[in-house]
């Protein structure tokens, strides 16, 4: 075996324990700081949330559900992104997917993941983000125009369905690298910030643009934006709305990643929109 291959073969030996211990260590984080682990029966399934109350926060809350993308874990995504570091003030809730089919990535269904449509896995997600929902308000005096959802991935492409599915209760979404199926029908106007890398391999730059033109026509927005923001590797434009429900884009050159800054412009954007009074 000359020394070339076998300097390949123990490089290779080398990602693969890496990647192994990278996956080990989703699997066994903790729960971070402030958060603990709730646990739901949905349809006979145990379901479970890390949710995070604030201390010493007064009048009522705002909710925010973060779901992770395909093959993700709740401690992960309540850890590193940092959403808890950030908004202080709101009630935070990062479930935990089960087991689903992705086309994209995980066609035998091996890795937790979320509902893609209305009506796949007997809706088994929207039953849960509902039911804990209600736990909450029973509990807390949450603020029923402060209820918010983001995600990355697969968790942002739930939040768009999520704006399908329950229209009335969402005050505004968020997306990291996620994108509006073309099955998903909705009618109702509703604020979305929407982060996308230009490289994404997996949800492809071009789909989520035709999400953004989507949003925009769905919710009257101007075809030209303003610069709103800058936050770490992204530059976010806004698109005003004549029906109450702007779009911002922030984008970024790298690809599916959770990008840097991300968690910044969501908490600032969904400060900025509460639901509108009735």
């Amino acid at each position: 075996m000359t020394r070339f291959l076998l300097l390949c073969l123990a490089l290779v030996g080398a990602t693969s324990l890496s990647a192994q211990g990278k996956f080990r260590e989703l699997l066994t984080a903790k729960a971070p700081e402030g958060f603990v682990e709730r646990t739901w029966t949905v349809d006979g399934v145990k379901r479970t949330a890390l949710v995070r109350v604030p201390v010493g926060a007064s009048g009522q809350l705002a909710v925010v559900f973060g779901w992770h993308g395909h093959g993700g874990r709740s401690t992960h995504s309540a850890g590193r992104w940092g959403y808890a570091e950030i908004d202080t003030t709101s009630i935070l809730v990062f479930p935990q997917g089960l087991p689903t089919v992705s086309p994209l990535v995980d066609k035998e269904g091996r890795m937790p993941g979320w509902q893609t449509s209305v009506d796949s896995e007997g809706g088994r997600d929207i039953k849960l983000f509902d039911t804990i929902l209600a736990d909450l308000k029973k509990e807390q005096p949450v603020d029923a125009r402060r209820i918010f959802s983001m995600g990355h991935s697969n968790g942002a492409a739930f939040s768009y369905l999520l704006w399908q599915a329950r229209p009335e209760v969402l005050a505004a979404i968020g997306s990291v690298a996620g994108s509006l199926r073309g099955d998903t029908k909705v009618t109702s106007p509703m604020p979305v910030i929407h982060v996308a890398g230009e490289k994404d391999p997996i949800v492809k730059f071009a789909w989520q643009k035709a999400t953004f033109a989507a949003v925009r026509r769905i919710n009257g927005c101007a075809e030209e934006g303003k610069p709103w923001a800058k936050e770490g590797v992204l530059e976010a434009t806004l698109y005003p709305s004549t029906k109450g429900a702007p779009l911002v884009t922030a984008i970024h050159a790298g690809g599916h990643e959770y990008a840097k800054g991300s968690t910044e412009l969501i908490v600032r954007f969904f400060k900025e929109n509460p639901k509108s009074a009735k």
